[in-house]
């Protein structure tokens, strides 16, 4: 049966509209004002937006398995959550071990996700070596729809030299793909730990004075360096800082293309939760680590001067108790990561758009439209247009509520966002045209499956 969305705020490529929206099977057939019920099922939008999917750039699904430091969320619980806050797309990282192939990791990913992901979903491949058998897969990733990879300047058993990393942008770009970087300094890194225990600080309030700033700030100039080398345009992860966008802009006002993704935890929380008494600071442990508020105050106006180009989560979520635990006594023992696959949309809406800083139409383009541009997915994704896939989000914003940990999806004991208030709610979420989520429910799931990508759309 076809599906008739009717009397909604309708967010075109073009900006918001009132209009109707018909689904037939998995596709968008009609969109228009006063389209005719015929036979279809009604979905009555009145008062309500109407999105395409929200696509989440940034997931950490079933990481450090079958170890004492594995995630909270495997793939069944973790894209459940994020169906529930109106995701139907997200964006997870294989990767290989060192030593071993890229095909490997996609076989292992591929395992863990197939038949059991209830939103759709695709892989950034991780690059930790380089050589010519790593190099000659590029071309076999392309065609498994792998166009995006990513690499770390920090952690020992991850990051890869300055050389390798321009390799890697030259190598992907002429695949028509894109590299994100984990950009810290891990020398830096590496050195504000020891001096923190040195100096005899181990609590969690010591984790943002080992990472200050400057480690983003100078890793960002070297990333974007690597990439004017190179040739080709790069994105960079979860970027936290003033100094990191300062950098940013830098290279754009030369003329230089670059992409930028932040995420919620750096728009809503600071550095004081790491002085929360006892071992509570632990929870909001991450990489990089929360700043001061004149760094959140620096991104929010790079949103709204639109110089951001996605909202990703990078949600890794570990039980507090016990696995943050394992690192009492030292926090960089501490597993680093947040989650918040769940309430990304809603903390977007509620503190950019109700809050005047965003319009709902640059909401769109953050979490649905660029997202699919620069992965390689537009407009079968990221768009209300006819043609495009029926992967819808509505959501109300008459439904105010508080956001706890006893009411997530979230296979975590704990949310970072705990108490906030939603001045929305996700009400209703279609999955290639079937309802996927309730009533803010979610009533189908194991229904995702893997988005083969194709070229990057660059559009700076």
């Amino acid at each position: 049966m076809s599906i008739l969305i009717q009397n909604g705020t309708l967010f075109l490529p073009a900006g918001p509209e009132k209009a109707d929206l018909r689904l037939e099977g998995e596709k968008i057939a009609q969109i228009g004002p006063d389209l005719p019920q015929g036979g279809s099922r009604v979905i009555d939008a009145a008062g309500k937006l109407v999105f395409p999917g929200f696509i989440d750039t940034h997931t950490h699904f079933e990481m450090n398995k079958d170890t004492p430091r594995e995630t909270a969320d495997n793939w069944s619980t973790g894209t459940r959550a994020a169906l529930a806050g109106g995701t139907t797309c997200v964006l997870d990282f294989a990767e290989p071990r060192r030593g071993h192939s890229l095909h490997s990791a996609l076989r292992v990913w591929h395992d863990r996700a197939d038949g059991r992901a209830s939103c759709h979903y695709g892989f950034h491949m991780t690059i930790k070596d380089w050589d010519p058998r790593i190099r000659a897969e590029l071309r076999e990733m392309t065609t498994a729809g792998i166009t995006s990879y990513k690499i770390y300047m920090a952690y020992a058993p991850m990051r890869v030299s300055d050389a390798v990393a321009c390799k890697v942008v030259r190598a992907v770009g002429e695949e028509g793909g894109v590299v994100g970087c984990h950009c810290e300094n891990g020398d830096l890194v590496d050195c504000g730990i020891a001096a923190m225990h040195a100096a005899g600080r181990f609590a969690p309030e010591a984790h943002p004075a080992s990472r200050p700033a400057a480690v983003e700030g100078e890793a960002v100039n070297r990333w974007l360096a690597i990439s004017e080398s190179a040739g080709y345009p790069v994105n960079i992860v979860h970027l936290s800082t003033r100094r990191g966008m300062e950098a940013v802009r830098s290279a754009r006002l030369r003329g230089q293309s670059c992409y930028v993704e932040s995420c919620p935890q750096y728009l809503l929380l600071d550095e004081s939760r790491y002085r929360l008494p006892g071992f509570e600071g632990a929870k909001y442990v991450c990489a990089p680590p929360l700043r001061p508020l004149s760094d959140q105050e620096a991104l929010w106006e790079a949103l709204e001067d639109l110089e951001v180009d996605t909202i990703g989560t990078d949600h890794c979520s570990f039980r507090f108790d016990p696995v943050k635990k394992l690192g009492e006594g030292d926090f960089a023992a501490i597993p680093g990561g947040v989650p918040g696959v769940e309430h990304r949309a809603e903390l977007l809406y509620t503190y950019g758009v109700a809050a005047g800083r965003l319009s709902a139409h640059q909401m769109m383009r953050l979490l649905s439209e660029q997202p699919a541009r620069l992965f390689g997915m537009y407009p079968q994704k990221g768009a209300l247009a006819v043609g495009s896939d029926g992967d819808i989000t509505i959501l109300d914003p008459g439904a105010s509520h508080f956001i706890t940990a006893a009411e997530q999806y979230q296979n975590v004991d704990y949310t970072p966002y705990e108490g906030m208030e939603s001045r929305c709610r996700v009400d209703t979420v279609l999955l290639s045209g079937e309802v996927a989520v309730e009533n803010g429910r979610v009533v189908r799931e194991n229904r995702g499956r893997y988005v083969r990508r194709g070229p990057a759309q660059f559009w700076r």
